[in-house]
């Protein structure tokens, strides 16, 4: 589960400025927690249908926030990348 502490640290750590909640680091950030929990949620819950198709919306919002930031910045989205851990 996330707490709000952890969303809070996650913003922190991501953010370009100290009000910032809305950059794309900070949505790609966040969506990666949400869907890193639901992937354990469902090794566990194999018929929640559901909420496989809530991953799958996730993964998808998530794939064209970082391909914004691809062709907007490829140096914001190199280091996005290192620190999630999302390409190896």
């Amino acid at each position: 589960m996330i707490t709000p502490d952890t969303r809070k640290a996650t913003r922190e750590k991501y953010a370009r400025a100290a009000s910032d909640t809305g950059s794309p680091e900070v949505q790609v950030a966040l969506m990666t927690q949400r869907i890193r929990n639901l992937t354990d949620h469902l090794g566990s819950n194999k018929k929640d249908h559901a909420g496989r198709r809530g991953l799958m919306m996730m993964v998808g919002k998530r794939t064209r926030l970082l391909r914004y930031l691809r062709e907007k910045d490829s140096s914001r989205y190199q280091s996005l990348i290192e620190s999630l851990e999302l390409r190896k």
